[in-house]
């Protein structure tokens, strides 16, 4: 399935639709603080199990970074 994952096309051959957690292991994202959309929509948290990813999806995965 073709996704387009922080405005680049991105594809991934392991599934024709995905998690938000599975898509944190295929991408190796490790970061504690991910703020994800799906097609602009916010997703909790709490959610991430549940929200499919499909073929075309538009997906924002944003490191939250704080420093000083």
């Amino acid at each position: 399935m073709k996704i387009v994952l922080n405005n680049r096309e991105k594809e991934i051959t392991e599934k024709n639709e995905l998690n938000v957690i599975e898509l944190f292991e295929i991408m190796r994202f490790t970061f504690p603080n991910i703020v994800v959309k799906i097609n602009g929509n916010l997703i909790q948290k709490q959610n991430y199990k549940t929200a499919l990813i499909r073929n075309g999806d538009m997906v924002d995965a944003i490191h939250m970074i704080s420093g000083g």
